[in-house]
């Protein structure tokens, strides 16, 4: 019998996500097919024109922007096998249900998933805890 590697720990141990600050979030494709995006290089110009999967999810983090007053996405690109965000929570601890980066992933994932029809995505994403505004 083969014996399977041990998955890698994406998470910081012991942190809350749910706390205020700034996550780099990236997400990739399952075996990063080159399915959101395709690069156009012009002459003065490099630009990124969204296939219609692309277009789903530009939507979709328009949407998920908007469902959660305590965060929101601050700047992202959509590559062509994967997205870069930068989510801020800010929260003043008045909120019962605080979002956190995991569930707010879960919740942008799902309605891209039921759009599409299958899904596209790697099982699990990467982040980064932005420290400060160097690292920002």
């Amino acid at each position: 019998m083969t014996k399977l590697c041990a998955r890698k720990v994406n998470r910081l141990k012991d942190y809350d996500y749910s706390q205020n600050g700034a996550y780099y979030i990236t997400i990739y494709v399952n075996n990063k097919l080159e399915l959101l995006s395709n690069i156009d290089v012009g002459a003065n110009c490099v630009r990124l024109q969204l296939s219609e999967i692309g277009q789903i999810i530009a939507n979709e983090i328009d949407v998920m922007s908007s469902t959660y007053v305590a965060a929101f996405i601050d700047k992202y690109v959509i590559m062509p096998n994967h997205i870069h965000m930068i989510i801020i929570i800010s929260m003043d601890g008045r909120t019962q249900f605080a979002p956190t980066i995991p569930r707010i992933i879960k919740q942008f994932k799902g309605p891209v998933i039921k759009q599409i029809g299958h899904s596209i995505w790697q099982k699990s994403y990467y982040d980064h805890v932005i420290r400060n505004e160097d690292d920002y």
